[in-house]
């Protein structure tokens, strides 16, 4: 087996650092670029924001003739370039905010992100005029519309723009301040998500993945832990073992743990599990060629997992949470997973796998049983790219859930809402259970359609009498083109929507 040296990875760009001001941009030395909103009028005309004015005369252009002249309706993320010779700054961008959501504000801030890549610095006033939430959005737009990854011997074709500093914004009392350090951590979250899912297979086996996690979740002061494929072995994850079976290199279980400052015993325990394939060939039920172009991203939910954990001390997250991936790569051999192969789980429940392509669920099933078993949690939330049903379901953009619990469902629900992540709630329904019978064991891995229902009604008894939610993103884990803050390639879906819940005033509000 060719094995490619992990320090071999070359160093990444890293996202755009930012400021802030109570300046107007004109009154910034130094910047390369100046960006402004605009907003729709009333009666299909477009204004400009703060400090377009003052701009417009320093630079001595009639910016809202431009805009004119251009039939500019302010509509979100449309922008209009304006190139300018001056000393003071090279290029205006007038980019609209539409109706002035969040959302509205999350895409402005990716389009400024793209009009600016390999420039220095850019000054904006758009946030000045954002509701409660709009800050955020834009620098979480800012961040992951800069995001790329190379692996080219002549370096990254660009870079993202190096400084983004938010003008126009006082902060006498730091809650713009506070604001901005929890939409960096939020940014920063899907940044490393989407990197550890962009990183090819040939590096990314599960030992890496865990060496991975062991460094992030130090440097954020977690505890990690991580299972060799000895103690798998010795403490019964068959699930795990089994799906890595067939890999030269062998599976892992990784174990985060965060406490919140001021815990007590009474703290409640948040169990987060995410999917860690990474690779999937689909084992002996191979899949078509076409089908692995984008299997190095199936430890996607791993990943959020992951770039979760590290940010849950920046968003002050109140409870304690213990992430679980499942890290094993599928793959083909003579020691690989047979269909009709039975598997006893942690905890020994039993599956016969008559589809080795079904093999999510085998290795989330394990961690699901140990995390309700021995962490008592108040909450089980797992995540994962799980069936192509999914994406059948609801298209490119939108993941499914479920949930066994009404505050669970909301907690999600709402979380979606907030970090932009969207999610759709699919029936937990009980009438396609008979599907999972096996003559054998305790269940058959591969129940058939609808499948994002059957994979999850395989994995709810592995949850018990816990409140849980079960994510299905493989409909949202891959970007076709840019679009928004999504740049083509694995979207790192999931950190932003696990922090939105987890970073609120009480995630188990209606839970617990």
């Amino acid at each position: 087996m060719t094995v490619v040296d992990p320090d071999l990875l070359p160093a990444q760009v890293s996202p755009p650092e930012f400021a802030l001001t109570a300046s107007l941009p004109h009154q910034v030395g130094g910047a390369a670029v100046w960006a402004f909103p605009v907003l729709p009028g009333d009666d299909g005309s477009v204004l400009l924001g703060p400090g377009a004015d003052e701009a417009a005369q320093a630079l001595g252009v009639d910016l809202l003739a431009t805009l004119d002249a251009t039939r500019a309706t302010g509509a979100t993320a449309e922008v209009t370039a304006v190139p300018v010779v001056s000393d003071r700054v090279s290029l205006v961008l007038l980019v609209g905010v539409g109706e002035q959501r969040p959302v509205d504000f999350r895409r402005a801030g990716a389009a400024v992100a793209r009009a600016t890549k390999d420039r220095p610095s850019v000054v904006s006033s758009i946030p000045a005029i954002a509701p409660e939430g709009g800050l955020t959005a834009f620098v979480v737009g800012t961040m992951l519309g800069s995001f790329s990854f190379h692996w080219r011997s002549t370096g990254p074709e660009e870079r993202p723009v190096g400084r983004v500093v938010l003008a126009a914004l006082g902060d006498d009392e730091g809650v713009v301040d506070d604001e901005l350090r929890r939409a960096i951590a939020l940014g920063g979250a899907g940044w490393r998500a989407r990197t550890l899912a962009t990183v090819p297979a040939n590096v990314k086996n599960p030992p890496w993945l865990a060496q991975q996690a062991v460094e992030m979740g130090e440097a954020a002061g977690l505890e990690v832990t991580v299972w060799d494929e000895e103690r798998l072995a010795a403490e019964g994850f068959g699930g795990i073992l089994a799906v890595g079976s067939g890999s030269a290199t062998p599976p892992r279980l990784i174990r985060m743990d965060y406490t919140p400052r001021g815990a007590d015993r009474r703290t409640p325990t948040v169990v987060l599990v995410g999917k860690g394939i990474t690779f999937d060939t689909g084992g002996l039920d191979i899949k078509p060629s076409e089908g692995m172009l984008t299997m190095k991203r199936d430890m996607s939910g791993g990943a959020a997992v992951i770039a979760a954990m590290t940010a849950l001390r920046d968003v002050d997250c109140p409870v304690r949470v213990v992430g679980l991936v499942p890290a094993a790569e599928n793959s083909i051999s003579g020691s690989a997973m047979r269909p009709g192969d039975v598997i006893r789980h942690w905890g020994g429940r039993t599956s016969e796998v008559n589809n080795t392509d079904a093999e999510g669920r085998l290795v989330m099933a394990d961690a699901m049983a140990y995390g309700v078993s021995e962490l008592a949690p108040a909450v089980l939330v797992d995540v994962a790219t799980l069936t192509g049903a999914m994406k059948v379901a609801l298209g490119q953009w939108t993941g499914g859930y479920f949930a066994n619990h009404e505050g669970v469902a909301q907690r999600l629900a709402d979380a979606s809402a907030d970090s932009g992540e969207l999610l759709w709630r699919m029936p937990l329904s009980a009438d396609y259970e008979e599907k999972l019978s096996s003559k054998v064991a305790d269940a058959d891995n591969a129940a058939g359609g609808p499948g994002a229902i059957t994979a999850a009604l395989f994995l709810r008894p592995f949850a018990g009498d816990v409140p849980w939610g079960h994510v299905d993103f493989a409909s949202a884990a891959e970007a076709p083109v840019d679009r928004h803050e999504w740049t083509a390639g694995p979207t790192g879906f999931g950190a932003r929507l696990l922090l939105s819940w987890l970073g609120s005033e009480d995630p188990l509000e209606g839970i617990a």
